[in-house]
């Protein structure tokens, strides 16, 4: 007869069946990382990944390589949804964050509702609103960052200056922040994008591959390529980066008008939470190297690479995103609107938006940061940057570009009227606002009537008159400006005619680095 096994010998056999498992798995080779894969990540992990919630309970974030968005990473504690997020813990959500480089691509998954909010920069989202309104209606509901160093040009051995472009091959990323940056430093030098041989590539990779390999001039690319160019091509240079042109790629986070309308609560805790994350890394370094070892893994780049990358962003906070809508009335840097604005007629004269665009009223929502109030110091906006008084070296340093500006003073005199405070706010203060890290050299000149001394001195009025306007009715730092009074030393064209005299009567701005 046989014997039945008692309940409690039942439990025995399987207990000694699991611990034999548990023991193959771990000593005997490559059980262990088919088992537990997650072991063989370095560094920091997206923990105890949510595979049970539904799409509806997940808010996902299309994003691309680039540090930009820690803040909302540092606070989701890594990429993927998970409990241990500080977005599930105090406002009982959770995040995704998926990693897009592809354009076209991440704009489908947008459309197609696989990511609820998606990266855009709103210079370059001038070129897509048009398309995109009739449909989705997207909604700028937040900055995220602006770029200080990620976005730069590099160059070959004997360009120097921005005008040293003209005719020279250039590679950038067509309709893209590089494409944005570009167009600015050409303005900045009095030049357009038909005065360069332009190579458009698909992406600023693609633009650092092909100026590495000699088939271009000039590139425009991100960090940290911009270091592996220059070391990788003898006698290159960065010539002008987002360090200086410090106020031209904002990124924002854009959603569709009726996804808003649905989620409002919780966007408004999603843009509070972030907000807090991004404050904890620009006042914490242990938090800034977290926030690295967290893009480290859900970027799959080197720790060097995100903790750079996010070096070279200005993590924005609450204080920057009213400053960013200007909430208040009276901010006088730049705002999304001017970039939006700007940005249309620079695309706009160049071919790339011909049909009318939504108004910046209608894409800039700014109704999820109205909703919040927050204070402390770090949620402040950045501070305006504070220049010393310029050296000698400084104020001999070559210009990086020079853009010349007509305005005609009457015989003798250095007052300004109206009519050219409109000249210097319509042809070059949205260049001095937008490159705020880089001083000003503003130099008067004259044509050849009259003694030399005299116009120098004349000249040398003019100039401070600009820069007193700009100082006392812009509230620029006076130590930015460097004052120079060439009087006929420096003609542009020929004294000996009218024509050429009336060149010569002239204001140059040039932009002379730090």
């Amino acid at each position: 007869m046989k014997s039945k096994l008692t309940p409690f010998s039942k439990l025995l056999i399987v207990a000694i069946v699991i611990a034999g498992i548990v023991a193959a798995v771990n000593y005997i080779p490559g059980l262990k990382e088919i088992f537990y894969p997650s072991e063989q990540t370095s560094n920091y992990e997206d923990t105890d990944e949510d595979n049970t919630s539904s799409n509806s309970d997940v808010i996902k974030i299309g994003v691309v390589t680039w540090g930009g968005y820690a803040g909302g990473q540092y606070f989701n504690e890594g990429f993927k949804a998970n409990s241990k997020s500080r977005f599930y813990k105090d406002y009982g959500f959770k995040v995704e964050f998926k990693v897009m480089d592809d354009f076209n691509a991440s704009r489908s998954a947008w459309k197609a509702d696989e990511v609820d909010l998606l990266w855009a920069t709103i210079d370059a989202f001038t070129t897509e609103a048009g398309g995109l309104w009739d449909e989705y209606e997207p909604q700028a509901i937040f900055q995220a960052d602006w770029s200080r160093g990620g976005d730069a040009v590099v160059v070959r051995r004997g360009i120097n200056k921005v005008s040293d472009l003209r005719g020279k091959k250039v590679a950038f990323a067509e309709m893209t922040p590089s494409h944005t940056f570009l167009l600015w430093l050409l303005d900045a030098a009095n030049m357009k994008q038909g005065d360069i041989e332009a190579v458009k590539v698909a992406s600023a990779i693609d633009a650092a591959d092909l100026f590495k390999k000699g088939q271009v001039d000039a590139a425009v690319v991100w960090s940290p390529d911009d270091a592996a160019c220059v070391a990788d091509v003898k006698g290159s240079k960065i010539l002008q980066n987002t360090k200086q042109a410090s106020n031209i790629i904002a990124d924002v986070f854009v959603v569709k008008k009726d996804y808003l309308e649905k989620n409002r609560r919780k966007l408004e805790n999603l843009v509070e939470g972030w907000f807090k994350g991004a404050a904890e890394i620009n006042n914490d370094n242990e938090a800034k190297k977290k926030a690295a070892k967290i893009l480290e893994t859900g970027l799959g780049m080197p720790y060097d690479f995100c903790f750079d990358a996010i070096n070279n962003v200005r993590l924005c906070t609450y204080g920057d995103n009213v400053n960013f809508y200007n909430l208040k009335g009276n901010f006088t840097g730049i705002t999304g609107e001017d970039i939006y604005n700007k940005m249309e007629t620079k695309y706009r004269k160049e071919g790339y938006i011909t049909d009318k665009i939504p108004s910046w009223r209608l894409v800039g929502n700014s109704s999820l940061i109205s909703a919040l109030n927050m204070s402390g110091a770090e949620q402040a906006s950045e501070d305006g940057v504070t220049f010393s008084e310029a050296t000698e070296e400084i104020k001999t340093a070559e210009a990086i570009s020079t853009k010349s500006v007509s305005i005609t003073f009457a015989t003798g005199a250095s007052s300004l009227d109206d009519n050219m405070k409109y000249i210097i706010d319509n042809e070059f203060l949205d260049i001095a606002k937008s490159f705020a890290n880089a001083r000003i050299r503003i130099e008067g000149n004259t044509d050849n009537t009259g003694s030399a001394a005299t116009n120098r001195a004349l000249s040398l009025k003019r100039a401070q008159a600009v820069v007193n306007y700009l100082v006392n009715e812009h509230n620029f730092d006076k130590n930015r400006f460097i004052v120079v009074g060439n009087g006929p030393d420096k003609p542009v064209a020929n004294n000996n005619t009218a024509a050429g005299k009336a060149k010569n009567r002239r204001t140059d701005f040039e932009l002379v680095g730090k």
